[in-house]
């Protein structure tokens, strides 16, 4: 059941919709004794051939509209096409099916900070992703972070939770340097900057960001700009408000929402890639960005240091002096480590391809179904 997934060229086009796509992509390729049905709203997207796929008779992107159908329409097309197990792709099932069911959970930031979301979206998410994981066979998180939310904010038993990470879409890998030169003059980026992609919200901490980064200016003799791409989501004015309120609003520059083709050249072009985000799932800017080559900062918290391993340096994202002084040494002091955590990043990151996103995930449906073979 995919039914967030979104074609869309914006932020909702992000996490779930790769995750959902990918999964339709390489599922069938993975595992070749399931035949594979697919609930979708998205009137662009076309998966594989070898997914059979259904859509809503009335598209809409309501959400009281999708969700009547996952919870009616896809119930009951589930019971007259007689599958035998449905997987929520995104936190939901529908609550009156009878059939094995397997629910993904990506984070629980519903519960982390509840007033990012309207009160109703915020009570309805709490609701679904509980009942559906208390009701599913198996439960898949992202990473061992949201292994351990579900645990202790749903009270699932552990035994019940598996560990899949994501993959990283191909796209995102080192591209030939002349070519990043070239189209860096053409998007009129800076020759060096420092990087941070993602929505602006308080979860992210572009405050705590631009707070270290007014320091790193007065440490460096050659302090570099900040770039920060990420659509507009909630209290973002403040954000804009703290730029002025540090005098650096020379240095800072907002790109908005970064459209899917430019995102591998920003980050290849990018000197060093921040990260300074209080909560994540998983993260897929940090793992994007190392296999783009450049080197990341991040956070300690949630999935972040799990996801970036060692190939990161990794900072408690309220310590703004130590996050000025490691951008300042990486940049400034120590090039050396620029290398280093170049290096590091490219292969670490390959442990996260969908190839094998989709094996691990096929292999709980097999668990499930009590049959020994994908």
């Amino acid at each position: 059941m995919a039914t967030l997934l979104s074609s869309s060229p914006n932020y909702r086009g992000a996490g779930i919709h790769q995750y959902s796509k990918a999964l339709l992509a390489h599922l069938p390729k993975e595992s070749t004794s399931f035949d594979f049905h697919a609930f979708i709203m998205d009137r662009d997207f076309t998966p594989p051939e070898a997914v059979t796929v259904h859509r809503a008779k009335r598209l809409s992107s309501r959400p009281t509209s999708r969700i009547l159908w996952e919870q009616t329409q896809v119930a009951w097309l589930s019971r007259r096409l007689k599958l035998q197990l449905l997987h929520g792709f995104a936190y939901a099932l529908p609550l009156a099916l009878k059939i094995p069911t397997v629910v993904t959970v990506h984070d629980l930031t519903f519960l982390h900070f509840p007033d990012a979301f309207p009160k109703s979206k915020q009570r309805y998410l709490s609701r679904i992703t509980a009942e559906s994981c208390r009701r599913s066979e198996m439960v898949i998180a992202d990473s061992r972070a949201t292994a351990r939310d579900i645990e202790m904010y749903l009270q699932i038993p552990p035994e019940k939770i598996n560990v899949i990470y994501p993959g990283v879409d191909t796209r995102y890998r080192l591209l030939p340097q002349e070519q990043v030169e070239a189209y860096r003059r053409q998007k009129n980026w800076p020759s060096r900057f420092l990087l941070m992609v993602g929505t602006l919200e308080p979860r992210k901490n572009h405050l705590g960001l631009l707070q270290a980064y007014a320091i790193y200016r007065k440490m460096a003799k050659h302090p570099i700009p900040l770039l920060i791409g990420g659509g507009k989501g909630w209290r973002f004015k403040q954000i804009f408000a703290k730029v002025h309120e540090l005098h650096i609003e020379d240095y800072v520059h907002f790109l908005g929402f970064v459209p899917w083709e430019d995102l591998p050249w920003l980050y290849n072009a990018a000197t060093l890639f921040i990260y300074p985000s209080r909560y994540e799932g998983f993260g897929f800017p940090v793992v994007e960005a190392m296999r783009c080559g450049v080197p990341v900062i991040t956070s300690t918290v949630s999935s972040l240091p799990e996801v970036a391993g060692e190939a990161a340096v990794t900072i408690d994202p309220d310590d703004h002096d130590r996050l000025a002084n490691a951008i300042w040494k990486i940049t400034e002091v120590e090039p050396e480590r620029m290398e280093f955590f170049r290096e590091r990043g490219l292969k670490h990151a390959q442990r996260f391809h969908w190839a094998k996103t989709a094996l691990q995930t096929a292999r709980v449906y097999a668990r499930v179904l009590n049959v020994s073979h994908v």
